[in-house]
């Protein structure tokens, strides 16, 4: 019987020792909250917070979907009882904190609707919320929603006292992704308060087109690509010259080479397209040999050679009588030496272009073609289109991102753009410059008509070797070096000219293509000196 009795009382020890469960705590806050609503739309929230403790955090809800254009925004301001940092909220639990919401009252139809998340991002599961609610007036109306914050769930209870002045809202458990909202509805006046708004961006919305867009995108269009017209029409087009200069051309007199106004070959390339290229210097090359300054020698060579030349300087040539940009070009080409190969002319001769290329341009500013250097003006013109095309990025940028005028700013990159490739066309020439061009065209005309009169014989090599430069300008080497190669009629064929020589077993009638593959040779040599990349 004792060992019954000591065995029944260990099981009853054991039965006491599962049933005993210890007390504690439920996890979880409670949420008390007041709140008024102000004639002015400013709603003043007060919550009593219980059953926490230690730092609690609350991240408020400041930004909803208003509609498709727009989002909703709420203040918050004057926090007391803890600090809010961007939209978050911190306190120690238990307590209070006091704060205003702005932007909370919406009109809605005959009434004014108040909206505000009572409860919601709180670090801590709220077990229990209340909610209470007194306005400037009579309610109207009243709802509630708990849980996700797209959640169209009631809440557990909502309710108004007899005179519709207070109205008291309950729920249970409110996650800390889910909120407790409450709706109010008040008659329409009541309050002055609106809802804050701020568009969202979209490029649909940015760049809207509408008559008041689209209507304004044209007179910007209008305005500006006609005020760029006007430049060019005011600034950019070369003075009138007289209608007969175009006519009066006569190159060849008594049998001598006088071409209009005395113009040089590298200063017709750049009086024609305005720009001092490469043409230019290979035509002067060219020139300078034709008149005696230096001799182009053409180097033998087996089928598979890359063709050479060598520039040989001449003794006794009168350099002090060249013109700057000739003189410019003659030392970058020797360089103190007496001859130098074309193959070999890449290295101190590159570093001198850009001295000839000013040369140029300010050759034709002293001939009075030109009021100012056409490459100063190209670039004055351009610069101004690029800054332009900036300012309208900038603009494009600003409208779009703050308003949906973002079209507008297109009008000015549109226009910068025009300035920016119309001031390759801003250089404008002279009268006389003008009239330059007419003799210069009319010059062309009769270098390619064929009818060239009747030249005695011993002036024909002279004569014609004096065209060809100016043939280069005009893309007419391989006729002119066919006529070149004619000069000694039906006899035998020279071997040299006085200025061009050839490879041993070379006459003239190898001519045409010995000076075609040197002009195309040397312009590519030129070209590919990076000072002279104008083209």
């Amino acid at each position: 019987m004792t060992g019954i009795r000591r065995t029944l009382a260990i099981l009853g020890a054991v039965a006491l020792s599962l049933t005993a469960v210890p007390a504690t705590a439920a996890a979880g806050i409670t949420d008390e909250v007041t709140m008024s609503l102000a004639k002015n739309g400013t709603l003043h929230v007060v919550e009593k917070i219980s059953g926490g403790s230690g730092e609690l955090k609350r991240t408020f809800l400041t930004r909803t979907r208003f509609d498709d254009d727009n989002d909703r925004l709420y203040q918050i301001s004057n926090v007391k009882g803890g600090t809010l940092a961007g939209d978050v909220l911190t306190m120690k639990g238990p307590g209070t904190v006091e704060y205003d919401v702005k932007g909370a009252v919406t009109p809605a139809g005959a009434i004014e609707e108040l909206r505000w998340f009572a409860v919601n991002g709180w670090s801590e599961p709220v077990t229990k919320a209340t909610v209470k609610v007194s306005g400037p007036g009579q309610m109207q109306n009243l709802s509630c929603f708990a849980g996700e914050l797209t959640s169209a769930i009631g809440c557990t209870s909502a309710s108004m006292d007899h005179g519709a002045t207070e109205a008291a809202f309950e729920q249970q458990n409110v996650g800390p992704g889910q909120a407790l909202t409450v709706v109010v509805g008040y008659a329409k006046g009541s309050t002055s308060g609106a809802p804050i708004l701020e568009r969202r961006f979209s490029l649909a919305g940015a760049f809207t087109l509408n008559g008041v867009t689209g209507g304004a995108l044209a007179a910007l269009l209008v305005l500006l690509l006609g005020g760029v017209g006007l430049l060019y029409w005011t600034r950019g087009r070369d003075s009138r010259a007289a209608g007969h200069e175009r006519n009066s051309v006569a190159p060849v007199q008594n049998g001598h080479f006088s071409p209009p106004d005395g113009v040089r070959p590298g200063q017709i390339g750049t009086l024609v397209d305005e720009q001092a290229d490469v043409v230019d210097v290979t035509a002067t090359i060219v020139d300078l040999a034709v008149r005696g300054y230096l001799r182009i020698d053409e180097q033998p060579r087996q089928t598979y050679d890359a063709p050479d030349w060598t520039l040989v300087r001449l003794p006794n040539a009168p350099v002090n009588t060249l013109l700057p940009y000739e003189r410019a070009l003659y030392d970058a080409i020797f360089d103190g030496r007496d001859m130098v190969l074309l193959s070999q002319m890449s290295g101190s001769f590159a570093s001198h272009l850009g001295k000839v290329r000013d040369a140029l341009y300010a050759d034709v500013v002293t001939q009075g073609w030109f009021a100012r250097r056409p490459d100063t003006e190209r670039t004055r013109w351009t610069v101004i289109g690029v800054l332009l095309i900036g300012v309208g990025l900038l603009a494009t940028v600003a409208l779009a991102w703050f308003t949906t005028y973002g079209l507008l700013g297109l009008a000015l990159i549109i226009a910068g753009g025009a300035l920016a490739v119309g001031g390759q066309y801003m250089p404008a020439k002279t009268a006389k410059g003008s009239a330059a061009l007419a003799h210069t065209m009319g010059f062309r005309e009769y270098l390619f008509s064929g009818d060239l009169g009747e030249v005695p014989e011993q002036h024909r090599v002279e004569l014609f070797s004096r065209y060809l430069p100016y043939a280069v300008i005009f893309d007419g080497v391989e006729h002119w070096s066919r006529v070149v190669a004619s000069v000694t009629g039906n006899g035998p064929q020279s071997d040299n000219l006085y200025w061009y020589h050839g490879p041993a077993e070379w006459d003239l009638s190898k001519f045409a293509g010995s000076m075609r593959t040197f002009t195309t040779t040397t312009s590519g040599a030129i070209s590919a000196s990076r000072q002279f990349r104008t083209l």
